[in-house]
């Protein structure tokens, strides 16, 4: 931080997006080591925070083996020196010369396809001294994309891979983002399960026509957070939102509402008794609209306050509520902060240009993240 940067949270504008250092190294040290347990590999998607400081945080200051959405976030950690990346989005030929210039540039960078297609866009673009990693995305029930774990596509895809000149096939990717809408922990346990089981059958037909399989991951905060026994067998895993945590997480039984390590800051800017609601300065620009307001809270949750209810918001400013009753006005003076555990980390996080990371009320660092695609 410069001299000039705020020094406490009580000094900041609102909104703001505040980071408590002490429960992202948390969250990052309990999943590693939950890992380590296990016997796989972890490979911390990037996609909620998109910053090098917690990139850094979740690979122990090795900056390698990573998961982005985005060829910007390829692009943003391969010039701060970040190594072995993996662009985890089926690739087209528009992609290609961005995803060529990162082959050249890094030790390991890893794209991914789920058709021919994807295969012929790169195989036609040679670079020199290298060779394409590829990663075959697989659809273990999700529903959302990837060979199907069980077609003979998905097998042939793999035979046409290691056939091509210039290529090599880097393993299998699967996302379990059917844990999203589980009911219970068990559910979501159930869904590690299948997917593992899944995708180490395919694996299995894959060793069977003479193809070894060098990784099998999968991944989701849910999954990767109260995994299943199964889960063990696997080269690696991938989850992301576990370096936050956030409302949704809490509900699905990956953490603790004590766990999440985010919140938006917002202040009271109105009294309106006549309607029974706080107006404060925290709109859906700061906070997403993720949740639709489904919670019995509104669209998140009011640290140390119950008793209300984020009930609406628009643009750049939001009603606050009582959950019951008639709200005292006395106690939400004009100018009070309140401070909202988002429903979605990742979804809020993309609202802020800038992290306040503070520990107790001294913030101790500002993060700025990527942007753009």
């Amino acid at each position: 931080m410069t001299t000039n940067s705020p020094s406490s949270i009580s000094s900041l504008d609102t909104p703001a997006l505040l980071v408590d250092i002490r429960k992202v190294e948390r969250n990052a040290t309990t999943m590693a080591q939950r890992c380590h347990q296990m016997g796989v590999s972890l490979r911390p998607h990037m996609k909620t925070h998109k910053t090098i400081e917690a990139a850094e945080i979740m690979t122990n200051g090795t900056k390698c083996h990573i998961v982005v959405s985005t060829l910007a976030e390829a692009e943003f950690y391969a010039s701060h020196g970040f190594d072995d990346v993996l662009f985890a989005q089926p690739l087209t030929q528009e992609k290609v010369p961005r995803c060529a210039q990162l082959v050249a540039q890094l030790e390991e960078f890893h794209v991914m396809i789920d058709s021919t297609s994807g295969l012929d866009a790169i195989s036609s673009r040679r670079v020199p001294g290298k060779q394409w990693s590829v990663f075959i995305k697989v659809d273990c029930g999700y529903g959302r994309a990837g060979v199907s774990h069980d077609s003979a596509d998905g097998v042939q895809l793999v035979q046409y891979l290691v056939s091509t000149p210039g290529v090599k096939f880097a393993g299998l990717y699967a996302h379990c983002g059917d844990s999203y809408n589980a009911d219970s922990p068990e559910e979501v346990k159930a869904i590690g399960h299948r997917t593992a089981q899944n995708i180490l059958a395919f694996a299995a037909k894959l060793k069977k026509e003479g193809i070894e399989c060098p990784t099998v991951s999968i991944g989701s905060t849910p999954t990767c957070s109260q995994p299943a026994d199964t889960m063990a067998q696997l080269t690696e895993v991938h989850p992301g939102n576990y370096i936050f945590y956030d409302v949704q997480q809490s509900l699905l039984g990956s953490c603790q509402l004590e766990d999440i390590a985010v919140q938006v800051m917002t202040r009271v800017i109105g009294h309106y008794p006549v309607n029974n609601h706080l107006l404060v300065d925290c709109g859906w620009t700061a906070l997403s609209l993720h949740s639709l307001g489904q919670l019995p809270t509104g669209f998140g949750i009011i640290d140390g306050h119950p008793e209300l209810k984020l009930s609406s918001m628009t643009q750049e400013v939001g009603k606050v509520h009582a959950v019951e009753g008639t709200l005292d006005f006395d106690k939400y003076p004009i100018g009070t902060v309140l401070k909202i555990l988002p429903y979605h980390a990742c979804a809020t996080a993309c609202m802020h240009p800038k992290y306040y990371v503070h520990s107790g009320e001294a913030i101790v660092a500002v993060w700025k993240p990527c942007r753009g695609w």
